[in-house]
């Protein structure tokens, strides 16, 4: 069995956290990003300072073409990493949000 499938395992046995939404979500971002902000949304409902969370979840809109929510997610993620003094992912998410905006 891969890791999706453990994963995916996991999630239909009742494990519902942001961690394991967020290794689904990463799992997913290149083949299925639609897929990918799925799990990556209920991640950062289950946890809002998710930094890394917001940040793939960004990606996932974008790959997804869904341009504006995900610079809606950046925002929110550069507030989450703000607040937990997440400095490189908020510098991060602020580059891949000024090139959304750029395009």
């Amino acid at each position: 069995m891969g890791i999706v499938e453990n994963l995916e395992a996991m999630l239909a046995g009742g494990r519902e956290d942001a961690l394991l939404r967020f290794s689904l979500g990463n799992a997913y971002l290149t083949e299925q990003p639609a897929l990918a902000a799925e799990h990556l949304a209920r991640a950062v409902t289950l946890d809002p300072d998710y930094s890394a969370a917001w940040k793939i979840y960004g990606k996932a809109l974008a790959a997804s073409g869904r341009e504006e929510e995900a610079k809606e997610a950046y925002g929110s993620g550069i507030a989450a990493a703000e607040r937990k003094g997440d400095i490189q992912a908020a510098k991060e998410m602020k580059v891949f949000l000024r090139r959304l905006e750029k395009s």
